[in-house]
């Protein structure tokens, strides 16, 4: 299929695939007049890519996804090397929803000291004298 054909069954665009194609994740054949050829393999690296990508990893770290494809697997995360990066992309997010606890943590103390004062500050404010 040419560039145009794989870029609407994939759901992106022709200069998307061209900057994958720069990064090393797709891989064209060339007509004898220059044309990008791609075959079905192709789409399911793009697949691969826009799902990838679409959880939050970057170009680099789908790199091993889209190398265990080219092997011949059924699944871009069956390899070892895929493997690895989920595991390590697992525990940034675990390392991120530690954080974002603690900041929410915070903002909930301070949200409940910020309404305290208040409620002080209206009181004395209702009980004094005029």
């Amino acid at each position: 299929m040419l560039i145009g054909e794989l870029a609407e069954r994939a759901g992106t665009s022709t200069r998307t695939l061209r900057y994958y194609e720069t990064r090393g994740l797709v891989r064209p054949r060339r007509s004898a007049n220059g044309y990008r050829i791609y075959d079905e393999a192709e789409l399911r690296v793009v697949h691969e890519i826009r799902a990838l990508l679409a959880v939050g990893f970057d170009l680099d770290d789908i790199r091993p996804f889209v190398a265990c494809l080219r092997a011949g697997n059924s699944s871009g995360d069956v390899c070892p090397d895929s493997v690895a990066v989920l595991r390590r992309k697992l525990a940034e997010v675990d390392d991120y929803l530690d954080r974002l606890g603690t900041v929410r943590r915070q903002l909930h103390d301070q949200l409940a000291s910020a309404i305290a004062h208040r409620e002080k500050t209206c009181l004395r404010t209702r009980n004094r004298p005029d």
